[in-house]
């Protein structure tokens, strides 16, 4: 396989291979020192993550501008202490030494009094609440949990609601990256029969990943990053690192089945996978700056840190693993051929088998997957999207607790108030409350009250809780109708219509980021691959990946099936998706379609060089797929909703994408194109630049050749 590669001009990645073959200890120490430097420097400098919530533009984020600016004691972080009784004053003086223990934990700087504040006890009695604001940090709100716990018992009930206490709740990723790792070892040891052979790719993973997240600790101080940003860099970093890797070593594995040397056969792995690699993980980053499209400082900040770590794994995969081949070759060197000698058949015959298959109902096939395909994207016509709230937390939680109880007690619209400032005189601020009270879809309006100089809130509780479409509704009837009449200025905010602005950014702003992405990609593989309907192809089968795995996501989350509570998916979860599933696809493309034009430049054959393509790759496509929703799916078990909608949304997009389009539906609808794949006009090739992902041995295109017979 490699002897058609021997008399080209050694390229770049050759000459890197060259390099690595020669002095594989320095590259790995070079590696180490840098992983080194980048933990020492971290752990000396420590981190800056903070979530970055702004929306400018938006009225949510004017309000809070506002209050920031005038009345910042508006503004701040609250808890909320929820309880309950059959009479709450009855036990009073239980409820007021509880709240003197939570006014002195560690973080609280406050707390209110529920008995005498307006509307802090249910009509009926039996629920009430406390605010305390809150300036602490997350472990000071977590240490609050366990303090309700034990209080709670007897005749009263107490719980913990509100933003801060939700996310000490929730649980990393941890276990889920441990299960990870665990499955893609399981995996590359069935796959490759060496526990040495399995753990190259894991290796490289692991410096790629860990050095990344120490880089991405420094850069925290310079870019504001997300706190939740640790789980999503190591679910992409891991998955791409291991994926990257395994494409390279188990072309450097095919080349010596084949008969050639270590150093040959990292070369060729090299300067075929390795460009392959190369490029797929430059699409997965342009996909991923796509998101500065959406003018959120939030989706700015994850896509630097993400694209980080995809180059970071690109440099660990062309770099580092050839060195560990140069080091521990002659060891995988016999373990692939005793193992290859065991194997009864030829390398990839089952895939030729499979291919031929494919090949006898093309046209069933691609009309069968289509339609499978758009049935899984039916339920993105009714996606919702947003934020959850507690109410969708697990029943057991004190944060879905405290929501129950709220919602019991003064009705669901209450957990999701919306605040309205006056910027003006008291008898405008009377006058948006006389307007607001009168709705049908309000269930109740605070008086306004004052918080600075010509400032007034009123807060409003709609009849449907925080997540629901009638509570988006009223958001929209307020500003757009209702406060519109009345003099002065009125701004609608919270936490509940910023949740309602960020879904609205998305919807809006969406098809520019779309047209980016899908249009540059397509850009990109035409340059590369010298053809017009292959990137058409690539995008049209990339799109109906990503809309049958939102589907998928909108189904389980949005009607709350196995177990899970109904609510909207995530807001930012759908575009996230798109530029890493869009990006990812590319690898697979890439790596499938690089082989067979690779064997198309060398026969002239279009079905032939489909068989030997998805031959040669189809098996690493597979491992690579079952690797990444294992490393994927297991953030199913975290007790973020936000991981798990990613966890299940991207293992499910790798199982279509790799297993149902890669293996079954490209070599069908390739078998349909024949040669008309590989056109392209002559005015467009000689305007494009030329680069390819496998090294070019015949000046000539294939269609100007004979054929050639391949034996």
């Amino acid at each position: 396989m490699s002897s058609h590669l021997a008399s080209a001009k050694p390229s770049a990645m050759a000459r890197l291979s060259h390099w690595t073959q020669r002095r594989p200890w320095i590259a790995l120490l070079l590696w180490v020192l840098v992983f080194g430097a980048a933990v020492g420097a971290s752990g000396a400098v420590g981190s800056a993550f903070e979530d970055d919530n702004s929306m400018p533009g938006t009225e949510s984020q004017a309000l809070s501008d506002l209050l920031d600016e005038r009345a910042p004691e508006a503004n701040e972080t609250t808890v909320q202490v929820v309880f309950a009784a059959d009479d709450v004053a009855a036990e009073r003086d239980r409820i007021e030494a509880f709240l003197a223990e939570v006014a002195a934990a560690p973080g609280i700087a406050g707390v209110s009094d529920p008995f005498d504040e307006y509307g802090a006890i249910s009509e009926d009695g039996t629920v009430g609440y406390a605010t305390a604001v809150f300036d602490g940090t997350a472990a000071e709100a977590g240490d609050l949990i366990p303090l309700v716990e034990e209080a709670t018992g007897g005749e009263v009930d107490f719980a913990l609601g509100g933003d801060v206490i939700r996310e000490a709740a929730e649980g990393g990723g941890g276990a889920a990256e441990g299960v990870g790792m665990l499955a893609a070892l399981v995996i590359l040891v069935l796959m490759f029969g060496s526990f040495l052979a399995a753990s190259l790719p894991l290796i490289t993973a692991v410096f790629a990943v860990g050095t990344t997240f120490c880089l991405s600790m420094l850069v925290s101080h310079v870019v504001t990053l997300p706190t939740f940003l640790t789980p999503i860099m190591f679910l992409i970093g891991f998955g791409v690192g291991v994926d990257y890797a395994l494409l390279i070593f188990a072309r450097f594995r095919a080349e010596l089945t084949s008969g050639a040397s270590r150093k040959a056969a990292a070369a060729v792995a090299l300067d075929t996978a390795g460009r392959s690699v190369l490029f797929a993980g430059s699409v997965v980053i342009v996909a991923l700056l796509g998101l500065f499209a959406l003018g959120l400082g939030s989706m700015q900040s994850v896509a630097i840190a993400v694209a980080l770590t995809v180059l970071v794994t690109m440099l660990a995969s062309v770099t580092l693993l050839p060195a560990l081949l140069a080091l521990f070759g002659r060891r995988i060197e016999k373990a692939v051929r005793k193992r290859a000698a065991k194997s009864r058949r030829a390398p990839g015959s089952r895939w030729e088998g499979w291919s031929k298959f494919v090949e006898k109902g093309a046209w069933a096939a691609i009309a069968v997957v289509t339609a499978g395909l758009v049935a899984l994207s039916a339920p993105l016509l009714d996606l919702r999207l947003g934020f959850a709230d507690a109410g969708t937390d697990a029943e057991e939680s004190t944060t879905r607790e405290a929501y129950d109880l709220l919602s019991e007690g003064f009705g669901e619209g209450f957990n999701g108030p919306l605040l309205v400032v006056t910027d003006g005189t008291q008898t405008e601020a009377e006058a948006a409350f006389d307007a607001m009270a009168g709705l049908d879809e309000v269930d109740a309006v605070s008086p306004p009250f004052a918080i600075g100089e010509d400032l007034w809130m009123s807060t409003v509780a709609g009849k449907a809780g925080p997540a629901d479409e009638a509570t988006v509704d009223l958001v929209h009837q307020l500003r757009d109708d209702v406060l519109g009449d009345v003099e002065g200025e009125q701004l609608v905010g919270g936490s509940t219509a910023a949740a309602i602005d960020f879904s609205d950014i998305m919807v809006e702003k969406a098809p520019l980021f779309l047209l980016f992405v899908v249009g540059l990609s397509m850009l990109l593989l035409m340059v590369v691959f010298r053809s017009i309907l292959i990137p058409v192809k690539a995008a049209i089968l990339n799109l109906l990946t990503i809309g049958a795995s939102l589907g998928v996501v909108a189904w389980i989350f949005q009607e709350g099936m196995f177990g899970i509570s109904p609510g909207p998916v995530e807001a930012f979860v759908p575009v996230m998706m798109f530029a890493i599933v869009f990006g990812l696809s590319m690898d697979y493309e890439v790596f499938l379609v690089s082989r067979m034009r690779e064997e198309w430049v060398r026969t002239g054959e279009p079905i032939e060089a489909v068989r030997r393509g998805l031959a040669s790759t189809g098996g690493v496509i597979t491992a690579a797929a079952a690797i990444m929703m294992s490393v994927f799916g297991a953030f199913m078990l975290s007790e973020a909703r936000l991981l798990q909608q990613f966890g299940i949304g991207l293992a499910v997009a790798i199982f279509i994408d790799a297993i149902v389009i890669r293996c079954l539906l490209v070599p069908a609808v390739m078998k349909v194109m024949g040669r008309a794949a590989w056109w392209m006009p002559k005015w467009l090739d000689r305007v494009l630049p030329h680069f390819t992902v496998e090294p070019e041995t015949d000046p000539k295109p294939a269609e100007e050749r004979e054929p050639v017979t391949v034996s």
